[in-house]
């Protein structure tokens, strides 16, 4: 797997098919994010291996399968393709072409309901996503604060939203996850504040 999509996308899952197979990959609406911009394809994967490829107004059926654990054959125009699969939380695909750095990029369309017809779609869908995890994340955590080099906490956020809205600390006071030792990631009471 290339390192460029670790970075862009950590911690993707290999595909298991007892928990990805039927809830969320079988007859799911799978739209390509990888050009877009020129035409919208969406990929629909059918049981008897077939794979319907829908682009604008045309389909095509062709073929796919599974090999080993997450390694699947893709029977395309050009020839059979084979990838290996990871998923990035339910409704993000990551195929990687074996033996490559090509990597297509999907999300299931059928968890959205405006549709996917454009990078800005595309973005959106991606910022609400991830606003709202990382809201529910920052929301239920408690962080350390330090201030004039002494250390305060654990507080949720919404305790230390309080205290800097009553003056009683700074919103430019470091803060640390309960679960860091040091304050290395240099991240601010104001920054999560902000996230909220």
């Amino acid at each position: 797997m290339p390192s460029a999509i670790f970075n862009m996308l950590p911690n993707l899952e290999p595909f298991n098919y007892d928990v990805h197979f039927e809830p969320l990959f079988l007859n799911q609406h799978w739209v390509l994010v990888n050009g877009i911009t020129k035409k919208k394809a969406v990929y629909i994967f059918k049981d008897e291996n077939t794979l319907n490829i829908l682009e604008n107004e045309k389909k095509i059926e062709t073929s796919w399968s599974i090999e080993v654990k997450n390694t699947f054959t893709i029977e395309t125009e050009d020839g059979t393709t084979t990838v290996k699969a990871f998923f990035k939380d339910d409704d993000i695909l990551v195929l990687n072409k074996e033996n490559t750095g090509d990597c297509a990029v999907f999300i299931n369309e059928s968890s959205y309901s405006d549709g996917l017809n454009s990078v800005e779609d595309v973005q959106h869908f991606l910022r609400e996503k991830y606003k709202q995890k990382v809201t529910n994340l920052i929301y239920d955590h408690e962080f350390y604060y330090i201030e004039k080099s002494q250390e305060f906490g654990p507080f949720t956020v919404e305790e230390l939203s309080e205290k800097v809205k009553k003056d009683i600390i700074s919103e430019y006071c470091f803060v640390r996850d309960v679960n860091e030792y040091n304050y290395n990631k240099r991240l601010r009471i104001r920054d999560l504040i902000r996230e909220l």
